[in-house]
């Protein structure tokens, strides 16, 4: 296994991870905050979406977030002349979907809930939109996730017979 390709699964399995992190995020949203918050009255229901939205608001969450997005794409340019490219080429565009969804949709509909309107006022034009596009971004990451997966296998494979074989040229026996 030469450096550059350990360079190569390495970003691969970093952009994987970071990708599970981000998909994560978006399914318990998914399937635990929101319908959980949906028992709330109106009030506190846009109290806490604001809380959480500034929770998010961190380097942790941004590291994950943005580098889901640059290590794939960074994953993309390393592989583009494999054959299982197409596999990382698709997380990238799936992601990128999600990524712009969350940027066109979800945080502005976050940033409508700082208006000091009414809060039935403010949820009844949040809800809905928000978890709409969230479902959909939960299911293009997951979708990356298991397309960047299918890559990391296919990578394991090509490295995989790449070592053995140049293993058993390498040694003295031949064996």
């Amino acid at each position: 296994m030469t450096r550059n390709s350990t360079v190569v699964g390495t970003v691969m399995v970093a952009a994987t991870v970071a990708m599970g992190l981000i998909a994560g995020a978006f399914y318990i949203f998914a399937c635990g905050v929101m319908p959980g918050l949906a028992r709330s009255d109106d009030r506190t229901y846009v109290e806490v979406m604001r809380d959480i939205n500034d929770a998010f608001e961190n380097p942790v969450f941004f590291l994950s977030f943005f580098g889901a997005l640059l290590l794939t794409g960074v994953s993309a340019w390393q592989v583009r002349g494999q054959q299982y490219r197409w596999w990382v080429w698709a997380a990238l565009i799936a992601y990128g979907a999600a990524f712009l969804i969350t940027v066109a949709f979800n945080i502005p509909l976050n940033e409508s809930l700082k208006d000091a309107d009414d809060p039935a006022e403010l949820r009844e034009k949040f809800e809905d939109p928000w978890l709409a596009w969230n479902v959909l971004r939960a299911v293009l990451s997951t979708v990356a996730v298991g397309c960047l997966g299918r890559g990391l296998v296919r990578y394991g494979r090509m490295m995989g017979g790449a070592f053995h074989r140049r293993s058993a040229s390498s040694s003295p026996s031949g064996v």
